[in-house]
């Protein structure tokens, strides 16, 4: 019997709470990860299982297995494999270390290699530790760089031959970024016509490929296919007609102008303070009350990010757009200082789940 190719799940830093929030959410929405099977390290998460009490069983997966054994699709299974079977060397808590770096990394780079390859349908990581990855001497700040850069090497490209954006989103809001990691100074410089109009493209792909609104993914019944991109300015009011700066008028307004005449529905740029509402949807009484945008395209990282999470973290979903496979993950961190208290919570891990799943091609 032909089975449907699953979704990994990597473990994230095995020194933060990502064994933990993947054992909650095997035990709290075993619907939700049927189909889904870990890559990492057994003893971790049996160490988060135990101090869990979670009444799972967690089985060894070996390669051969994946996509033609059905052990990951029982529910109340735990099927994880590992690069290293036999590992049993454990990581402290909370501590940042290049041990606890190498295995994460480990993880997302065979993962990766499998959703190229075609071996399995997505990735979901649970979250890396920056320090930890620089530690363990791996030359990328953190996931969306390192995927980046594996998938230049699977295409044969250099890494600017395939460009990728960060968007956050939940059910009321999508937020896709211009730049990502670095200093606030280097990403007002990253504003440039160019990296401006990619990132339009970018978005109206993502919106294309999906085609139904992301509402939809998070469980409610209303397809929009609609595709309508608002644009944050830089600057304060979206620099006041060039009182409060000039990049509007000379970099992001000319950007939109392009994207508008190669007919991609696009607007802006709008003041920085109020797009973000102007875009939010809501559902209420089972209805979905449609922003006015379907993304915003947030010139730097906190611009989109604070938006989405202050809605709730719990809901929120990291994708990365532009790689040649599906990609989420929770749109939170390693949260080093809960670490092994057992009140991680698990939602924005499912939600990253069910988005990965509402992503994949339709039959």
């Amino acid at each position: 019997m032909n089975q449907v190719k699953p979704i990994a799940i990597t473990m994230g830093d095995p020194a933060g709470i990502g064994p933990e929030i993947i054992i909650k959410a095997f035990t709290q929405a075993p619907e939700i990860t049927a189909g889904c099977f870990v890559v990492g390290e057994k003893a971790t998460l049996l160490r988060a299982a135990k101090m869990l009490g979670a009444d799972l069983a967690i089985e060894s997966l070996f390669e051969h297995q994946i996509g033609t054994e059905p052990a990951y699709l029982l529910p109340g299974v735990l099927s994880i494999y590992e690069q290293n079977p036999g590992v049993t060397s454990t990581h402290a808590l909370g501590e940042i270390s290049a041990a606890a770096g190498k295995a994460a990394a480990d993880a997302v780079i065979w993962a990766a290699r499998a959703a190229l390859n075609g071996q399995i349908a997505a990735l979901v990581t649970a979250p890396l530790h920056k320090e930890a990855l620089h530690a363990a001497g791996v030359p990328y700040p953190g996931h969306t760089e390192l995927l980046q850069a594996e998938a230049a090497a699977f295409l044969g490209k250099s890494i600017h031959d395939v460009p990728v954006r960060m968007m956050l989103a939940n059910e009321e809001l999508r937020t896709v970024l211009v730049s990502i990691h670095m200093s606030l100074r280097d990403a007002i410089e990253a504003v440039s016509y160019d990296n401006v109009l990619q990132t339009i493209r970018i978005t109206r792909d993502f919106l294309h490929a999906t085609a139904a609104d992301m509402q939809q993914a998070n469980g409610h019944d209303k397809q929009v296919k609609r595709m309508k991109i608002g644009v944050a300015g830089l600057n304060p009011h979206a620099g006041e007609g060039g009182l409060f700066g000039q990049e509007e008028i000379h970099t992001i307004a000319p950007a939109i102008l392009t994207a508008q005449k190669e007919g991609i529905d696009v607007a802006g740029p709008f003041a920085p303070d109020t797009v973000f509402m102007r875009a939010r949807s809501k559902v209420l009484n089972q209805q979905i009350q449609m922003g006015e945008f379907d993304a915003v395209i947030a010139m730097y990282h906190d611009q989109g990010l604070i938006p989405v999470k202050y809605l709730g973290v719990e809901n929120g979903v990291n994708v990365t757009l532009g790689l040649p496979l599906i990609r989420t993950s929770p749109d939170h961190g390693t949260a080093f200082d809960i670490a092994g208290k057992g009140i991680a919570d698990p939602s924005s891990l499912i939600a990253a789940i069910k988005m990965a799943k509402s992503l994949l091609p339709q039959p």
